[in-house]
This record gives C-alpha cells, structure tokens and sequence, in this order.
C-alpha cells in the first residue's frame, strides 16, 4: 500500500522508538535521571520479520484513519495515541514523557516543584496514592496513602495513564483543583478541593526523645538526603543519643544513590545494599558499603507503612536483612522496579522498566514489600467528629492531661523555699527550664498522636533493659563464621 509522505513522516519518531524497544537491549545507572545506553549484545533477527509486518499494518490504519475518519484528526495525535497504547501494554511505572512532562520530571527530584505534593501509582487498575508528602497542601487537605483516585475535575481516572494523571494534578501556584476520593471506610467517593503550590521538599528533620533516643524523619530521597541526614545525625551526636528511630514512613522514594548512601551510614565496609536483575547482563547491578562516610552504630527502629515505597524499601530491606535494625509499622508498597529514563529525539523521553530490585538476602520487593519485624497498626484519623464525640475526647484529655500535672502546677499551690542562689542566676534557671518544658510537652504531644512512634520509643528505651535480661545461646557453628 502507498503511504502518504505527510503519514510517513509523522509516524517516523513512532518506528523509531518501536524498533528501538524491539531490537535492541537498553540499560541504565538506575531510577530517575539515568541515561540509556544501547545494547549491541543479542540476537533477535527472528523477530524482525514478524514487527516490520506489524507496522506495515499499523501504516495503513493510520492512512485510513487520516482519510476517512468521520472528522479531521491530527496524526501527532494519533502517534502520541498509539505511544501511550503501547506502552500501557506493559507494567504502570513504563511511560512516554512529553517534552513538558520529562522536564517537570527532572525538576521533581531536585527538591523544589509544583503540585499537590502527592506521589501516585497504578495499583489494581486504579490510580492510587503512594503517599502525600508532609505538610504539602495534599497532606493538609487530609490525603492518606491507599486513597483511590477515581476523577480528576471531570475527568475518570480509569483507564488514564499515570503520565496523564500527573500532567492534570500539575498547574499554577495558586490554582484549585477537585479530586474525587474513594478509600477504605468511606460509604461514597468524596471530593477534595486543593490548592496548588511550590513544593518545596526538605528531605530530612530531626528531633529528640527522652534526651537519648534520636529521630530522623526522611520525607524522600532527593538529590541533597545523604548529606541532610550526615548534619542531622551529627547535631543528634551532639546532644548525646545513643538510639535512633529511622521514620520512612509515606516515603515513596526517590534516587537510588542516596538509597544506597543513607543505608552506608549504618552498615561496616563491604555490604551488599542491594543488587538488580534485568533482562540483559548491563542492567545487573551491586550496590555495596563504601569507606568514605563517618559510620553510626546506634541500636535502630525503622518506621515503615503501606506509604513507604522504591527507596525506602531498599533502605528497610537492606538493614534489616543485615540485623542492623528493627522494622516496627505495616507492610510497605511492594514498587521494586527499576526505570531508565532514555531521552528521544525530540526532547522527549521513555520511562522503561528495565529491572527488579532485590535485598541483599534476595528478597524480591517488587510486589511483595517488606514485611515489618513488629506489625504494629495505626489508627485511622478522624475526619468528622460530632458533639459527643468532642464532649467525650476533651474528658479522655483531661484524664490523660492529670497525669503529667505536679504540685507546682495547680493554682494557688503553696511556693518552695529559694535555692540560695543570686536573683539572676534563679531567673536565668526559670527560663532554661521552661524552654525545656515547652519542647517536652510538645515531643509527648507527638507520641500521643502517633502510636507506631510510641511503640518505637518504648521499644528503644528498654533496650539496656532487654539486653541485661537476654543472653542469647551461640553456637560452634555460629562462632566460626
């Protein structure tokens, strides 16, 4: 069949890309911001026959459709169509970024980028929320991890590409945007109204608890982790912890190297972090320990929820398949594929998945997750509450606050006598202490929220005391190695 020249250079970007994908072997450095190499190795000449029949084919449906469609339509379209179609054939990760879509994508992993501040995926056919980032407006609009987004604006999510999804959550500062929102619990989807915003990403904050254990919160893995994490810890040495607890939880990733960096910092020098198998011998891979950061040996927990996706699992797995630590929460998101992103011509790019993450014991995570040390549960946040409720909460709080509550607290009480110390110095001490008191009561307001956290730092603190008390038997065979 004769091809119109118009036809033929329109779909010359798609043949080009279908016979790239058929007839060469493709590898990369990792996930996000990796560049494709070509693959000389293998054979697949038997195929050859096979694909150029097929795209013959697909050439004279593009020419009928040009000719005698019931209304005009654009080839690009029907190319871009045809892209998204394919590639929608295989896994949810593997995706054609526009031009625009690959330079939000290279600008996400930078740590400043507009948005909801939502990490999304493909699960069962459904958009699903990986997690929302803290404190971002999706977070604030009450969004969990596990929420099923079935509409953008007036848009069905069903059968939408994840690349599409991002491109109708994404617009101007400033700018609402409706999202209708099943999950678990609710009788009905409901819609959420959120504004868009810079989001701007600190990877990493830290805090104390009862003045020995640490805690780092890790929010993503951008290009800055490593070494946000390096000053976290230092300022935590500082002030005497001598425990940690590793939050990860509604972390859904990011760049495989700052994996591999912040799990070093917790391992001696030649462990493997974790390895990669694809189909050709270049996407195999091995991450190991290095010598070149300062090494923590702290008792650890990791926090990990079904929000907790890509990197963090790496980081959890790796950790605790090495007995470096204790992962306390619920079973993560199971995303353990690998994606290349290969820059086309047009200064588009193809998101490909190219191989399969496994722990250092050869735990696929892919799909499985990692499964928690201690299954510990968090209750559900309360939307609404009605009067009675919030008559029978405030009564809880007083009962909870009457605790912490001491003679000096109560009106009236009757005064101590002074130390004998000079006025200034007893004013200098006051305000040191109520400095001190204010952050305690703000890390117990923490842990009365969070009760994965609590059981995280009641675990921590009775470390010494467990230890005293357990005396594991070694045996010969043990010894030796």
């Amino acid at each position: 069949m004769n091809i119109h020249k118009p036809v033929y250079s329109q779909t010359k970007a798609f043949l080009s890309l279908l016979f790239f994908i058929c007839l060469f072997g493709i590898s990369g450095t990792g996930i996000n911001n990796s560049w494709a190499q070509i693959s000389t190795a293998g054979n697949q000449k038997n195929n050859s026959a096979d694909t150029y029949e097929k795209l013959k084919v697909f050439s004279e449906i593009i020419s009928l459709l040009e000719s005698s469609y019931v209304e005009p339509i654009q080839s690009e379209e029907l190319i871009d169509g045809a892209i998204k179609g394919m590639l929608k054939s295989l896994d949810p990760h593997t995706s054609y970024l526009n031009p625009k879509s690959y330079k939000d994508m290279r600008v996400e992993t930078s740590g400043k980028f507009g948005g909801l501040g939502i990490e999304i995926s493909m699960r069962d056919g459904m958009l699903t929320v990986v997690s929302p980032i803290e404190d971002t407006p999706a977070d604030r609009a009450g969004v969990i991890s596990g929420d099923k987004i079935i509409q953008i604006e007036e848009d069905s999510t069903l059968d939408m590409t994840l690349a599409d999804a991002v491109n109708l959550l994404r617009g101007k500062p400033g700018e609402p945007i409706n999202i209708t929102i099943f999950r678990e619990g609710f009788t009905e989807p409901k819609e959420f109204t959120i504004v868009r915003d810079i989001i701007k990403v600190k990877s990493v904050k830290h805090k104390v608890y009862n003045k020995e254990i640490g805690y780092v919160k890790i929010r993503s893995f951008s290009k800055n982790t490593g070494s946000d994490l390096d000053k976290a810890l230092q300022k935590l040495s500082e002030k005497g912890v001598n425990r940690l607890i590793m939050d990860l939880r509604n972390n859904p990733g990011g760049l495989l190297n700052q994996a591999v960096e912040v799990t070093d910092r917790f391992l001696d020098s030649e462990n493997l972090i974790v390895y990669t198998n694809g189909r050709n011998e270049d996407q195999n891979m091995r991450f190991t320990t290095r010598n070149q950061s300062k090494k923590y040996n702290f008792p650890m927990v990791i926090l990990v929820n079904g929000g907790s996706a890509s990197a963090s699992e790496i980081v959890s797995g790796a950790l605790q398949d090495l007995g470096r630590a204790i992962v306390l929460g619920t079973q993560t998101f199971g995303k353990g594929s690998v994606q290349t992103i290969i820059p086309l011509s047009d200064g588009s790019a193809l998101r490909l998945t190219t191989a399969r993450y496994y722990t250092p014991s050869g735990r696929v995570i892919q799909e499985n997750g990692i499964e928690p040390d201690i299954i510990v549960e968090q209750p559900l946040r309360k939307t609404e509450k009605n009067d009675k409720d919030k008559v029978k909460e405030e009564s809880e709080t007083k009962k909870k606050i009457r605790k912490f509550l001491r003679e000096k607290d109560l009106k009236k009480h009757l005064k101590g006598k002074k130390d004998n110390k000079d006025s200034l110095g007893s004013s200098e001490t006051t305000k040191e202490e109520e400095k001190e008191n204010k952050e305690i009561a703000s890390l117990e307001e923490d842990l009365k929220k969070d009760y994965q956290l609590q059981q995280a730092v009641s675990l921590l603190t009775g470390w010494d005391i467990m230890k005293q008390f357990y005396k594991p038997k070694v045996s010969t065979t043990a010894m030796a190695q």
